[in-house]
């Protein structure tokens, strides 16, 4: 049975947990496309992103271009005869030229459930949706944003007392064996009879061919689409005029990437972990929004327009960036964690650590 020519293109831990279960299945990647090396750290040098590191690691060759436009990028995709392109959370729009030039498809690995929330980040804004379950879907790409059709999809639930990161791990693992299922497929349907032939230039010439009993995904319903727009420093203000369990999504959703942020008596905070709390006899709801309520070594509690939300861990960005528990928080700034302090918006633009 022959092996597809698989090239894969992705950038993020996301994607290399996907490749590294590629890597280790039947159909390994031939080459790898991802980012170029980003500047990181307080020395700034360009650093490699988890894709390229496992890729080098396993000897592949990587392509880095700064940008899919262009001959020189579909000769570099095309020196490697892909059969499929496989792409997850690449970060870069692949032209039509660069969609044209596997000779089966190009599958895109989507961690949502097609038509909802395509676009660049889906794991977090279904989080911060409150959304119930999500999944993967394994999509054939076309030159709309995540409107191609489907292959299969994967579902699962959004187990909100664990973290996003352990949402994206148990994603990444699903999404793996979902495309492995649907490049299966593929190699199924690629199995030329006959070609076993003593005329190796026929048996070429037929394996060359695209075959038409490829898998056949199917369309999406357009009119249920939703967007996850890019996370901006927009999404990480907090409108304490909202209900608790609202913010508590927003907090929870952002907290591996970029934490929520907030300032009480002018210094800047961070919110990473916190928990909504119902309205109680002691503490009636007569407080402003925003409004701490009451401070304890279990928590910091925040009135909101609705209920309230106890803030268990954070970091206030003027000390060394660690993130402090409840008790910590409150013993190191007791000045800034009191009952009664406003707990206000960031002005945007502001530095953050």
């Amino acid at each position: 049975m022959p092996k597809p020519n698989i090239v894969f293109a992705g950038s993020p831990e996301f994607a290399a947990a996907i490749l590294d279960v590629l890597l280790h299945s039947n159909n390994p990647p031939k080459a790898v496309f991802t980012q170029p090396d980003r500047a990181k750290g307080r020395g700034r040098k360009p650093s490699p992103n988890p894709v390229k590191k496992l890729a080098l690691s396993h000897g592949l060759p990587v392509e880095q271009p700064a940008s899919l436009k262009g001959k020189d990028v579909i000769t570099q995709l095309a020196q490697y005869e892909p059969d499929l392109l496989v792409v997850a959370a690449y970060g870069l729009i692949l032209p039509q030229a660069i969609l044209d030039t596997p000779r089966l498809a190009c599958l895109n690995v989507h961690a949502s459930l097609l038509p909802r929330w395509r676009g660049a980040a889906p794991i977090e804004r279904a989080a911060m949706a409150g959304d119930e379950r999500t999944g993967v879907c394994i999509m054939h790409m076309e030159a709309g944003l995540d409107t191609g059709p489907v292959y299969r999809c994967a579902d699962l639930d959004i187990d909100y007392t664990r973290s996003i990161a352990k949402l994206e791990e148990d994603l990444a693992g699903l999404g793996a064996k979902t495309l492995l299922e649907v490049i299966d497929e593929f190699e199924l349907a690629t199995t030329v009879k006959g070609t076993a032939s003593k005329d190796k230039n026929k048996a070429k010439r037929a394996n060359n061919k695209k075959p038409t009993n490829l898998p056949r995904p199917d369309p999406q319903d357009h009119g249920l689409a939703t967007y996850a727009d890019k996370l901006t420093a927009a999404d990480r203000q907090i409108d304490w005029h909202r209900s608790a369990q609202m913010i508590h999504q927003q907090i929870w959703a952002l907290a591996e990437r970029l934490p929520a942020r907030a300032t009480v008596g002018g210094t800047g905070i961070q919110i990473i972990e916190s928990t909504p709390k119902e309205q109680t006899q002691g503490l009636q709801n007569t407080a402003e929004p925003g409004t701490i309520v009451d401070v304890t070594r279990a928590g910091i509690t925040i009135q909101c327009a609705t209920d309230m939300l106890q803030i268990k861990k954070l970091k206030v960005e003027k000390g060394k960036g660690a993130v402090l528990d409840a008790a910590a928080a409150v013993n190191g700034y007791a000045n800034l964690f009191r009952t009664g302090a406003r707990v206000a918006p960031v002005q945007l633009g502001s530095a953050s650590s």
